[in-house]
């Protein structure tokens, strides 16, 4: 891909960010590409054609998702079996990598939390933002702001429970967290804060969206916007037989637990 890219503009530059340059990815996680060059407009369908003379995808479909907050090309290599988005010229997301990167030095938990609330949320098919789903850098936001405001522990131990910390990461998201009225902040050691400040903050006539998720690199962009599915993901939190497994076997039940049907 890289070298399709190189042919179109040799002076162009790619870099790889999300799970791939955190190290929080899975089998099933898709690989973040970002196109730093100079044009007035992503060029979508140029690099698409490209893509499709070159056969980079072989028989798999290339998607332009060109209305898209932030306009991607989705596609998945022939020879790997791959999934990639393509950006072109966010800033933002390398700079929100190397944001969780220091996160994951303060709090050793944070990967294998993250793991299983990514594995969870795939199961469901929730992963995806662009069919309504949850966001990795929301879920990631949303579990940094958990272990900034636990109650009840030092989460920066390495010799925590972490099937307790994922059940209460469920209860508080699935049972009491109040989607209505609060937003997440995670900046300058965490807050809750209300909506009303984060409608102040944004301007533009944009309003908060249910999973309201202040984000820390970009003042005024609410991450959470555009997951239309926050309420399923909450009411998945919720089930309380989920729940109830974890708190009679933990280590057993982790399988049981995350499969598809619940």
């Amino acid at each position: 891909i890289q070298g399709v890219i190189k042919d179109l503009w040799p002076t162009a530059r790619v870099e790889i960010f999300g799970s791939f340059s955190t190290g929080l990815y899975l089998p099933t996680s898709d690989i973040d590409l970002v196109v730093f060059g100079k044009w007035d407009h992503p060029p979508l369908q140029e690099l698409e054609q490209a893509l499709k003379k070159r056969n980079v995808a072989g028989n798999f479909p290339i998607k332009v998702l060109d209305k898209a907050t932030v306009p991607i090309i989705k596609l998945t290599d022939c020879e790997t079996k791959v999934k990639v988005d393509i950006s072109f010229n966010v800033e933002t997301a390398v700079r929100a990598a190397q944001f969780i990167k220091s996160y994951l030095k303060k709090y050793t938990v944070l990967p294998p939390l993250i793991f299983v609330l990514k594995q969870f949320l795939f199961l469901r098919d929730l992963n995806e933002v662009f069919t309504g789903g949850i966001s990795s850098y929301s879920l990631i936001l949303m579990a940094i702001s958990f272990l900034q405001l636990h109650p009840r522990i030092d989460t920066r131990r390495t010799n925590i429970n972490l099937g307790i910390l994922l059940i209460e990461f469920f209860e508080l998201y699935g049972r009491n967290f109040n989607y209505m009225k609060t937003g997440i902040r995670v900046k300058n050691g965490g807050a809750y804060l209300s909506k009303e400040d984060v409608l102040k903050a944004m301007g533009n006539g944009n309003r908060p969206s249910m999973l309201c998720i202040e984000d820390p690199i970009q003042p005024g962009n609410d991450v959470g916007g555009h997951q239309s599915h926050a309420y399923t993901v909450r009411s998945k939190s919720h089930s309380s037989i989920e729940l109830q497994k974890f708190k009679h076997n933990q280590a057993g039940s982790l399988h049981a637990a995350f499969s598809p049907q619940h």
